[in-house]
């Protein structure tokens, strides 16, 4: 049985294109991606701002839809694809994050999973193997739904290389959470690593092709997805295997994939991947390998709202609070939580990111609108000239407070509690 292959690069601006399109050929992205089949770009957003490492990169989608034109894909079998939270405006994140820049830029569809799409029940998609899940059918007793378009269609992965305060690091697994499970996903979080396995579960049985490419231009560590301390790396990763690149991923931030990470090794125990790191195939720059990043994880300097997640969820809070989670009370977690995040955290800690906003990658991220190449421009192998406009995250407090209040009120409109029952109504 041939070795799972994980394909890592250095980059740089100048590079990062010609990088893209030869990191997805060494992972072998054209023998599980069908060129007849329409392909989903799932792209991450872990924070509706831009944080350095949060979410996919402009560059990361656009070195990604060059490289699938320039190989023979249609671009019109290509398309940008988004899930919502309650916690998270994709809309406005596609926007911040300059992702909707990309594939309007290149004429793509950009479809968002909860605005029009059908989705049916899990067991209609995937039969009998819903009997197998680990604990899907226990959090989802009368089952859960799915988007009917995945069926039959190719997904591309499409996150960055981060922390996470459920997982210790997230990325092509986790990608697949906000996509594959509809509403109330938070009732999960109990049993988030076993959830990302059942997930795993279902993508291989059906998409017609799946693969992921990983950002790690910036990468984050600390309390992520959102809260964390940014770094420069210069490194992106590609695989056919969602474990394997997983792994890699973790082994460069310094953890050790099989006991650090509960869901790597549940899924390399169930044959969904291999997460044991000597026995993949590393073609490209390996020797990166050899390198630690020395992150200390997400669990060493928690932000308070970290903190209170891990009590309601495993500590002494969850008895007396986790009940309110599955009933129409849950919304005052939602708004707590962009409460704490958007109107607190982000205004006042941007002091950690301000050598990265003059890095290459924040001035490229700066003047994207002013750089981006033609659409039909495959050769360019990257940006040699970056712009001199340096990225500015800065605002008044209170220009931010005013910006980010409404989004207090897109958490209770979205609430799943409350939107089933306006379903209802109709």
């Amino acid at each position: 049985m041939p070795k799972s292959k994980v394909a890592i690069l250095r980059t740089t601006p100048e590079t990062v294109l010609e990088d893209y399109h030869r990191l997805m050929n060494l992972a072998g992205y054209q023998n599980v991606i069908q060129k007849d089949k329409d392909t989903a770009l799932k792209i991450n957003i872990s924070w509706h701002f831009f944080f350095p490492a949060s979410s996919t990169t402009p560059w990361q989608l656009d070195g990604v839809i060059r490289a699938m034109k320039r190989d023979g894909y249609s671009d019109e079998l290509i398309h940008g694809c988004h899930n919502r939270t309650v916690v998270i405006d994709a809309h406005l994140g596609e926007r911040e994050n300059k992702q909707v820049q990309v594939t309007d830029h290149h004429g793509l569809r950009n479809v968002h999973l909860y605005e029009g799409e059908e989705w049916i029940h899990v067991r209609e998609a995937v039969g009998d193997l819903a009997d197998d899940f680990l604990v899907l059918n226990d959090v989802y007793k009368k089952g859960f739904m799915i988007p009917k378009r995945f069926i039959g269609e190719n997904i591309i992965h499409l996150p960055t290389i981060k922390t996470h305060i459920f997982t210790t690091t997230t990325g092509a697994m986790k990608n697949a959470f906000g996509g594959l499970l509809n509403e109330k996903r938070h009732w999960t979080h109990p049993v988030i690593h076993e959830t990302l396995v059942d997930l795993l579960m279902i993508q291989k049985k059906i998409h017609s092709g799946l693969f992921a490419v990983m950002d790690g231009t910036f990468a984050g560590d600390g309390p992520g997805p959102r809260c964390m301390a940014p770094y420069v790396k210069n490194v992106i990763l590609a695989s056919q295997d969602q474990v394997a690149i997983d792994a890699v991923a973790a082994k460069l931030m310094g953890f050790d994939p099989l006991s650090d990470l509960k869901f790597v090794r549940l899924a390399h125990e169930k044959g969904l991947g291999c997460g044991d790191i000597s026995e993949l195939e590393i073609c490209g720059d390996g020797d990166e390998l050899n390198k630690n990043w020395g992150f200390v994880g997400p669990f060493q300097k928690m932000t308070f709202a970290s903190r209170m997640q891990h009590r309601i969820y495993w500590g002494w809070l969850k008895k007396p609070l986790e009940w309110t989670l599955k009933t129409v009370l849950a919304p005052w977690s939602y708004i707590a939580s962009v409460t704490y995040h958007d109107l607190f955290w982000y205004p006042f800690h941007m002091k950690r990111v301000k050598q990265i906003l003059s890095s290459t990658w924040g001035r490229l991220f700066a003047n994207w609108e002013e750089k981006q190449l033609p659409k039909d421009d495959l050769g360019t192998p990257g940006w040699r000239d970056v712009g001199n406009k340096p990225l500015k995250l800065k605002r008044s407090a209170i220009k931010h407070m005013l910006r980010a209040f409404p989004l207090v009120g897109m958490a209770i409109r979205e609430a799943p509690e409350y939107a089933a029952s306006r379903r209802r109504k109709r």
